[in-house]
């Protein structure tokens, strides 16, 4: 798992005159295949070996570069359960730096030698996940998870006095009913309190709620506006969570029920804009062009499409063919992906990335976008 305080300990690292090694090799899925791993980190390891023997670079820092290499090597070498998605690394020996980093899934191959570590990969696979807040809520208990890309922790669980009244004699049941009834809303408003403090601490994205379908109604009844804005979903549970597992599978229906509505709810603003003529672009070529320009405000991606195409290093222009850039004149570079190219460039530019695993109208366009101005024609 990616944690904010692995992001927050890489951002502050800095090779202080040494450069930083900063490597992304993606994961086989088969457990099994340590040499397709091995063979990525080879590959892209040779991109900065004649580094390490370069007599026009410091000395101290080829001997650096050389120690990054060879712990690289080292520890892929070793036994590690890694699953599939992408491992990152980031090495300065002369610093005495070395950072691993799991991504849940795959991003571009990349090794990157620079006085700070390239993170753009990272960020744009941490701003994919959101942080659900998963509480089950009964008269007596509420336990409180955080769901954060697919695992899912504990962080509260809180029991309080209950009063019951069954079998007490009919004299007494109108009061002993009111009087569970008043320690249950303050049960409930005291976890309120808790979850809030929470959302207000750890950065919760959204929320959902289960438990005994008359108790999750009246606690969801009690949620304050700002938090019931940020509900998303709620289960029922007739009997106490003893399979955590469960309370997963449920938060995880829900989140992904958000998140596909949520996609084709960007999905049609985007065909809404272009068609009416607004700050919206639709199709390969124009996004391209909007993404050459930095006017990408939000990017729409066909979930799993991959398009060959060329990109210039010199001015950024993008395109699904060519041999020369129609801006600068310069040679372009053949890629595999250019909308990996193009993913990249949004994120460099501030901009937000959602990938649609869902059927909507993007499938024909295979790519969308949100722009920040109306773009000029292409030359």
């Amino acid at each position: 798992m990616i944690t904010e305080d692995q992001i927050r300990r890489i951002l502050r690292l800095q090779g202080d005159g040494f450069p930083i090694l900063s490597l992304y090799a993606q994961v086989p899925v088969d457990p099994g295949d340590r040499r397709g791993l091995r063979s990525r980190v080879d590959s892209l390891l040779s991109e900065v070996r004649p580094l390490a023997s370069d007599p026009s670079v410091d000395r101290d820092e080829r001997l650096s570069v050389r120690a990054d290499i060879e712990h690289i090597e080292e520890h892929i070498t070793e036994q590690h359960d890694w699953r599939p998605g992408t491992l990152a690394m980031f090495s300065c020996s002369a610093r005495q730096i070395f950072e691993e980093v799991a991504l849940p899934r795959t991003v571009h191959d990349r090794i990157v030698l620079d006085n700070t570590p390239w993170v753009r990969s990272l960020l744009a696979v941490l701003n994919e996940y959101r942080r659900m807040c998963v509480v089950f809520v009964e008269r007596g208990e509420a336990r409180v998870w955080e769901l954060y890309q697919d695992e899912l922790s504990e962080v509260i669980t809180r029991r309080v006095r209950t009063v019951h009244s069954r079998h007490v004699p009919a004299p007494n049941e109108d009061r002993v009913r009111n009087k569970a009834e008043e320690y249950t809303k303050r049960h409930f408003r005291d976890v309120i309190g808790s979850i809030d403090g929470l959302f207000r601490t750890e950065g919760f994205d959204l929320l959902s709620v289960g438990g005994k379908q008359h108790e999750t109604s009246h606690f969801v009844g009690l949620l304050p506006r700002h938090l019931h804005d940020r509900l998303v979903g709620t289960f029922t549970l007739d009997s106490h969570p003893t399979e955590v597992a469960h309370i997963r599978q449920c938060a995880m229906t829900i989140l992904e029920e958000y998140e596909h509505t949520e996609q084709r709810r960007r999905v049609a603003d985007v065909v809404e804009t272009a068609a009416a003529g607004g700050r919206a672009a639709l199709g390969l070529a124009d996004c391209l062009w909007a993404g050459a320009l930095a006017a990408i405000d939000t990017l729409l991606l066909e979930d799993g499409v991959l398009v060959s195409g060329v990109v210039c290093d010199n001015c950024g222009w993008m395109s699904v063919r060519g041999s020369e850039c129609v801006q600068c004149g310069r040679q372009v570079r053949a890629v595999v992906d250019v909308l990996d190219e193009l993913t990249e460039s949004v994120i460099s530019e501030g901009g937000a990335i959602t990938h649609v695993q869902v059927p909507t109208e993007l499938s024909r366009h295979l790519v969308g976008a949100a722009l920040r101005f109306d773009l000029p024609p292409p030359p």
